[in-house]
């Protein structure tokens, strides 16, 4: 029976994963194509500001708050009531659980680079019958390994997670060595894209409205982990280090090729530019790192997906066969569902693509109301304890996370508020059923 606790490099690992998946590899490509080197420059401040106080949020919440376990779902439920709890808590395994699908996808269609001929395409995008087939063993994969224990899983993602830097490494050496500063103040005073600074910025800061998804992967797990206090510093750990990769990616980027060039490249564009200064070498290093990094994403986010149902059913607010676990102490009752709906969507990705990626696109935003319950939560208990530095710190974080909401565009958040209303029948069910079981049991 797997009972071991998760330690800090683990949760460190969990964190980094979650966030750094297949998105910093086309970094350099997506924002070389709305903002010159300037706005670059200040979307990261504001955003490294931003996400870093968010992180707080989170870090000081687990040591003011020890008897709430699982924050993204007992934060909310604490501070603003069993229905907004039970909101936050489906609104993030629903975007879990259709979200990384997108990784599964990813990784195949980059197995396709190596596969693939113009007479006959295996993998495609991702979306093709060998591509199903493919991605649905390596799901089934995954969900034996985690039924084996979450302190197992856990280990298996921490090397993978050292095996996706490797390549984020090699390509920040040769791009450093490959630097010129003349050709990044070329970029920084590059004004063809005729639209003011702050408007670029604004752009900047909807691509790095996603890459920070995962942040609260630590407290997620915060009942498996060792020590209390290695949740808070693995959640600071990991934004750090994946901040300083994405600053480090798109800046040197903008030092060795001319932001028009970066802005045309094919995606991912990093395997594109280290091809460039190393050759074919560096195409397939960067493609290999982008499988390992989106197998590694999925498995992470497969963890979080797995507990939430579980935490929740804990207070009555899912159904109570979510409490159900295997002997090695995983829920695995929400294991099933995840992978049976994830499995479900690689059949939608298969025949109906753009009406699925549509819905992965609205189930995306229904994170970002977690993420404001949170730091929401924390101004509360802040204000409640009259903390004068935890106030200050709290309101950056609500500030910054209602940025995110109003990033994400109304449209999104209207049609992601239709799957929230779905939600509230499994609510409403659950409350029902467990109130008719108090009820013959007294």
């Amino acid at each position: 029976m797997s009972t071991s606790k998760i330690g800090l490099l683990s949760l460190t690992a969990l964190v980094f994963s979650s966030m750094v998946g297949s998105g910093v590899f086309s970094l350099p490509q997506n924002m070389a194509f709305v903002a010159n080197g300037e706005a670059l420059l200040m979307a990261w401040l504001i955003t490294g500001v931003g996400i870093l106080f968010l992180a707080f949020a989170f870090l000081y919440l687990t040591r003011q708050r020890p008897d709430l376990d699982g924050g993204i779902y007992n934060y909310a439920r604490e501070g603003f009531g069993e229905l907004i709890g039970f909101c936050s808590a489906w609104g993030y395994w629903l975007c879990t659980t259709i979200g990384i699908v997108g990784y599964v996808v990813i990784a195949f269609s980059a197995v396709g680079m190596f596969t693939d001929r113009p007479d006959h395409v295996y993998f495609g995008e991702g979306n093709t019958l060998y591509a199903l087939i493919g991605s649905s063993i390596f799901v089934w994969m995954v969900h034996w390994l985690v039924s084996q224990g979450i302190k197992e899983a856990s280990l298996v993602n921490l090397m993978a997670t050292i095996a996706k830097i490797i390549p984020i490494v090699i390509f920040i050496f040769f791009t450093f060595i490959a630097f010129k500063l003349e050709l990044f103040k070329q970029n920084y005073f590059d004004f063809s894209l005729q639209m003011p600074v702050w408007e670029q910025v604004r752009n900047l800061m909807l691509i790095t409205l996603w890459v920070f998804t995962g942040i609260e992967g630590a407290v997620v797990l915060s009942s498996r982990a060792k020590k209390r206090n290695d949740i808070g510093r693995a959640t600071i750990l990991g934004v750090l280090l994946a901040l300083s990769f994405y600053v480090l990616v798109t800046v040197l980027s903008y030092g060795v090729a001319n932001r028009a060039e970066l802005a045309d490249m094919h995606n991912p564009s990093m395997a594109t530019i280290l091809e460039q200064l190393i050759g074919l070498p560096g195409t397939i290093i960067i493609t290999l790192g982008l499988i390992i990094s989106v197998c590694s994403s999925y498995l992470s986010w497969t963890l979080f997906a797995t507990e939430i149902p579980f935490l929740a059913a804990k207070n009555k607010a899912f159904p109570q066969f979510f409490l159900k676990t295997n002997r090695n102490n995983v829920p695995i009752a929400s294991l099933w569902l995840t992978s049976i709906v994830v499995q479900i969507s690689l059949i939608a990705v298969c025949f109906f693509d753009k009406n699925y990626m549509q819905l992965l696109l609205i189930s995306s935003v229904m994170i970002l109301l977690p993420y404001f319950l949170v730091s929401a939560f924390y101004l509360k208990e802040s204000l409640r304890n009259k903390r004068s530095k935890h106030i200050w710190i709290a309101l950056i974080a609500v500030l910054y996370a209602s940025w995110l909401l109003y990033a994400a565009g109304i449209s999104l958040l209207l049609l992601s508020g239709c799957l929230y209303l779905v939600g509230l029948f499994i609510f409403f069910y659950s409350r029902y059923t467990n109130k008719r079981e108090s009820y013959h049991k007294s």
